[in-house]
């Protein structure tokens, strides 16, 4: 069985060993050695100065939204996304606006945000779909032009560069998963970054309840702290982040060796100035009616491939009204996320490339 994705695993010895200090410390959580000691290895890794290892990516983004103290309002968002996005909106309070996304990048469509902003609107949150980072300097400049805050759900982008920097480095928060499907993953987990250091201060009370010392608040908090058992899987993964990602990058130039002349099929446009990190294999198929015919024929094989993202977010049933996203809903009926994984044999990604391309060509 071929499964869409297959967690990193790093020697389960290297693994007990870092068990076997928290055991000996009792200290299982509340920002314990291994939390800081990850923390600042993603920091060094990423050239970033200011970063929160969370729960998770959800949490992330909703201490985002509530850190940057928007009140209430409308946030313009993308309907192609993980349902986090949107629910994370709604949970905090807010309205989401969906403004279309660019066809070729997947990414949300900065033309058409500007007609999307009304007196109610507070932010803008994108998502770097796939880990393809958005048109970030025309978002900028219309959010600086409205006086909006910028937020990235940046869930698939670890490894991505844009201009020669992380794209953690953009927007005034971003948030990021470190789920165990991610490239680099604490089983569960999360990030949180931004360039302001009283905004990181901010989040860092909320990611603890809002303590400021033992029987002190500095406001509302929630628990989004995470473990030493999740911060050990980090430490030991993140000394592999590089040969991750060049494996994945592999895998993804055998895909396209193989598929590439199927006229049938097409894949993003990656963003100008980035530096992908071949996160997701994502391929978009003519109509519905194609792919549905190639996932059952992966599936007859025992190969199991994601629907990712759908459905569009502007259909989930519970949102009392939505704005059209023809784009958005047209791309997510028709786009697969292919089987990715470290380490992938040749003969796998021959077998799945062979599989579609007989479906196609009959």
């Amino acid at each position: 069985m071929i499964n869409v994705t297959k967690p990193y695993l790093p020697s389960f010895d290297e693994y007990m060993k870092l068990v076997k200090g928290i055991w000996d410390r009792n200290w299982l959580t509340n920002n314990g050695p291994l939390v800081n000691e990850l923390e600042l290895e993603l920091k060094q890794y990423l050239d970033i100065n200011h970063l929160l290892f969370v729960n998770n990516g959800t949490i992330a983004i909703q201490i985002a939204l509530k850190a940057l103290e928007l009140g209430k309002g409308e946030v313009i968002t993308t309907p192609f996304s993980y349902v986090a996005t949107t629910s994370s909106i709604l949970w905090e309070g807010f309205k989401p606006v969906f403004v279309d996304i660019d066809e070729l990048t997947l990414n949300i469509d900065p033309a058409k945000i500007e007609a999307a902003i009304t007196e109610d609107t507070v932010a803008i949150l994108a998502t770097h779909v796939f880990g393809n980072p958005c048109d970030i300097d025309t978002i900028q400049q219309i959010a600086d032009k409205h006086n909006l805050k910028v937020i990235y759900d940046a869930a698939h982008c670890f490894g991505t560069q844009y201009k020669g920097k992380s794209v953690f480095h953009y927007g005034d928060m971003i948030t990021t998963s470190f789920h165990s499907t991610k490239l680099f993953h604490t089983i569960e987990g999360g990030a949180i970054f931004t360039p302001d250091a009283n905004l990181l201060k901010t989040a860092a009370y909320m990611r603890n309840f809002g303590h400021n010392g033992p029987e002190n608040f500095a406001g509302i908090g929630i628990n989004g702290k995470n473990s030493e058992f999740h911060a050990a899987m980090g430490l030991l993964n993140i000394k592999q982040a590089d040969a991750i990602l060049a494996s994945r990058k592999a895998v993804a130039d055998e895909y396209d060796n193989l598929l590439q002349h199927s006229r049938l099929l097409r894949k993003p446009i990656i963003t100008p100035n980035s530096k992908f990190n071949y996160a997701y294999y994502v391929v978009i198929f003519e109509s519905e009616t194609q792919l549905l015919k190639v996932v059952d024929e992966l599936n007859k094989n025992y190969v199991f491939p994601r629907r990712y993202f759908y459905p569009s977010l502007s259909e989930l049933s519970y949102l009392k009204e939505t704005q059209p996203t023809p784009i958005g809903n047209s791309i997510s009926s028709r786009v697969l996320s292919l089987p990715v994984y470290y380490g992938m044999p040749k003969e796998e990604i021959m077998m799945i490339s062979r599989l579609i391309l007989r479906v196609l060509n009959n």
